[in-house]
């Protein structure tokens, strides 16, 4: 079999290059627009006012107010704030339980809808699962603030039937209440992504498993989930990153119960009241670089940790 030769010359060859590279550029410009201008400028707005403070002009404090250089004041504040760092660690202990609930329940149902034969019935098991998180997280978290309201939620009632007078907005059940929504609400997401990486597993490898007599549950262990590792380590970053920006709902939960969820209750609800309530934007500002610095170093130190167990 004979091929013809390219009749394209060296300077037309280069053009056709450099014309698929500007529609690259093209098509590629409003995403990195949108990056710039969503995300570099703020964390950089945000670095930059972290580096200053807001003072009293004037020595009795009647000349109004002056910005000044602060340099690193903010960030030893920060670091000596005991309430933010509690909050840090609160909600840590709090990943450290939920995450892995929420992503074992997520594989779960993403191998469950991998074993149904029927397509059509896996497409509405799909559906029905991705609901909760097509719904607006505050819509969500006012949905279920309304199911644990001790006075109007249909929960409390079902518990005084069976003798239980339980209080979803106390501080024993409080995480407890907030997990069960977040989970909710991410289950979907997170099947969805274990579920399309199941779903480019080679079947032939499965049918050879059963061939030599190997169950769902074995194949499920030793095959499929193997298989899925790398995806299983991409929504456990999500999970980390997300659950460290955890916001929405406590938010709201402390309009039911002010005494239990405080001011400082996670990271960014300290940093939110420090800037919308006690008006202090730069340190505020501070609070969130130390909070991204503290976010991108437990992903790295989690994406170093399981890929160092999946190449060894």
């Amino acid at each position: 079999m004979t091929t013809t030769p390219s009749t394209e010359s060296p300077v037309q060859r280069r053009r056709g290059q450099a014309s698929h590279q500007k529609a690259g550029i093209a098509f590629g410009a409003p995403f990195f627009l949108g990056f710039v201008f969503v995300f570099v400028l703020p964390i950089a707005y945000a670095l930059y006012q972290s580096f200053f403070r807001v003072e009293a002009a004037g020595g009795l404090g009647l000349g109004g107010t002056d910005t000044v250089f602060a340099g690193f004041e903010n960030y030893i504040k920060a670091f000596g704030d005991d309430g933010f760092w509690a909050s840090m660690l609160r909600v840590a202990v709090f990943a450290l339980i939920q995450i892995p609930i929420s992503l074992g329940l997520s594989l779960g149902a993403a191998l469950l809808l991998d074993s149904v034969n029927s397509e059509r019935r896996s497409s509405g098991l799909r559906t029905a699962l991705l609901v909760p998180y097509m719904v607006p997280a505050v819509v969500a978290s006012l949905i279920w603030v309304y199911l644990y309201s001790p006075r109007v939620g249909p929960l409390t009632a079902v518990g005084k039937v069976f003798g239980l007078d339980v209080n979803f907005f106390g501080s024993s059940l409080l995480w407890i209440s907030i997990g069960n929504l977040i989970v909710w609400m991410v289950l979907g997401f997170n099947m969805l992504i274990l579920y399309s990486s199941l779903r480019s597993v080679d079947r032939s490898t499965l049918e050879a498993a059963r061939v030599d007599g190997a169950g769902a549950l074995r194949i499920a262990w030793s095959i499929k989930i193997p298989a899925i590792r790398g995806t299983l380590v991409l929504a456990g970053l999500i999970s980390i990153i997300g659950m460290l920006q955890i916001f929405n709902e406590p938010l709201l939960f402390r309009a039911a119960s002010p005494e239990t969820v405080t001011k400082d209750f996670t990271p960014i609800m300290a940093i939110y009241f420090q800037a919308f309530t006690s008006n202090n934007y730069n340190y505020a500002a501070a609070l969130s670089v130390v909070l991204a610095v503290v976010v991108g170093l437990l992903s790295f130190g989690f994406y170093k940790l399981t890929t160092r167990k999946e190449t060894s």
